[in-house]
């Protein structure tokens, strides 16, 4: 089993401290992997098997299973037990009112828990105000880049920038690695993802009928991934294009934002607003959706070598949610910036472009950049490699570079 060593170093942080840990991410992007790996972390650190405990409610043994039912499982194999005992928990929001369960656990024994969703609806706001103060969360990603390297195998004779060709064509899901790079049955796995977090996910929650509506909302955000988007516009799209039941009365665009939302929710699509620079205030209006995971994509739409820039974008904007940043879209005037970063700590500014070497694309990437009336890092990130350099203290700088850094 591959190391993901930032998300096992981030459960080692809160190792044993008063907080349940709460790991999100979308289905098999490699959550209960993760567990596995903590525990086998533990035994290493002598805590003996039999006070570990590993629940995955998506088995059928656990099929149903009440919170009740739950509660009664942990108490009897704590029983006895004295010292600290480890509850994992995997894909805990199968289980209705679990947080009533967790809740109690840590009321009535001496335990350490961790448990994953794959929806954000497990954290929702009833239930983070139930666990007030008590929990941490952990976002986790498909692969980033440097993980696909560890994870995958190439030629020898293999580039860089082939590689990085292969992250953007396939993307970073670790169970393809097993695959090879077999293009026929990587899809059929992706296939199978995309199935399971739209049909589990979505449709048994909302009690979606109308399955063809929300594969074309989740289709049109696909294809338009750093475009600024509204439900207004996407449910005009969608009914101009037609071809649906719904075409006959009108697509509403109440329906489209749920549908966006659920996407959003199950951890398909993320959401970036955007920021004025100059006023300092978060604007309402025209945000950005990037995609998780570009194997998705291509499934979604076919691989295709257009658009490329913001296929980059993209992966841009994965990169910066791993690595800490809380994610903007930045508005300068009329000008735009691709991306604000923010940390406790930094503060960055983002433009992305395939290429700087049209005189009229290296002014047009460093203007809005040149126009922000402060202080703090900015940077250009292209797939150029000749004629990197600072350019009015706007760090210029090859993309694969950054994300192997």
């Amino acid at each position: 089993m591959k190391n993901r060593p930032l998300y096992l170093d981030e459960l080692l942080k809160y190792h044993d401290k008063n907080v349940i840990k709460v790991i999100t991410g979308i289905r098999r992007c490699g959550k209960s992997s993760l567990l596995q790996l903590f525990a086998d972390k533990l035994k290493t650190l002598g805590i003996p098997a039999k006070r570990i405990l590993q629940v995955n409610f998506e088995s059928l043994q656990y099929d149903g299973m009440t919170y009740n039912e739950l509660y009664e499982l942990v108490k009897q194999k704590t029983k006895g037990v004295k010292e600290k005992f480890y509850l994992f928990l995997d894909e805990l929001q199968r289980v209705e009112n679990w947080e009533k369960a967790v809740n109690s656990f840590q009321v009535d024994f001496n335990v350490d828990i961790y448990i994953t969703g794959s929806n954000a609806y497990l954290l929702s706001s009833d239930l983070a105000t139930y666990l007030s103060g008590r929990y941490v969360e952990i976002k986790m990603l498909p692969l980033s880049f440097r993980e696909f390297l560890d994870f995958h195998e190439f030629p020898a004779e293999s580039s860089i920038e082939t590689k990085f060709e292969h992250y953007l064509k396939y993307g970073g899901f670790p169970g393809l690695a097993e695959y090879e790079f077999d293009e026929k049955q990587i899809n059929e796995v992706l296939e199978g993802i995309y199935s399971s977090a739209v049909l589990k996910d979505i449709y048994k929650r909302m009690e979606i009928r109308n399955s063809g509506l929300l594969d074309r909302v989740c289709r049109f955000f696909a294809d338009n991934i750093g475009n600024t988007s509204s439900a207004n516009k996407v449910a005009g799209v969608l009914e101009a294009e037609g071809n649906m039941p719904q075409a006959k009365k009108g697509v509403s665009a109440n329906i489209v934002s749920s549908y966006v939302d659920a996407l959003v929710n199950a951890f398909i699509f993320y959401r970036a607003d955007r920021y004025d620079v100059k006023g300092k205030e978060l604007l309402k209006t025209l945000s950005k959706w990037y995609i998780v995971d570009m194997g998705f994509r291509n499934l979604l739409l076919g691989y295709r070598d257009a658009d490329r820039g913001h296929i980059l974008e993209n992966i841009v904007y994965l990169e910066l949610l791993l690595r800490g940043y809380t994610v903007y879209i930045g508005k300068v005037g009329t000008k735009e910036v691709d991306f604000i970063a923010l940390s406790q700590s930094e503060k960055l500014y983002i433009q992305v472009t395939e290429t700087m070497l049209g005189e009229d694309t290296r002014k047009r990437e460093l203007e809005s950049l040149r126009k922000i009336p402060d202080n703090y890092p900015k940077m250009v990130l292209t797939l150029d490699r000749n004629f990197l350099d600072f350019e009015d203290g706007i760090e210029i700088r090859n993309l694969i570079d950054w994300l192997m850094a």
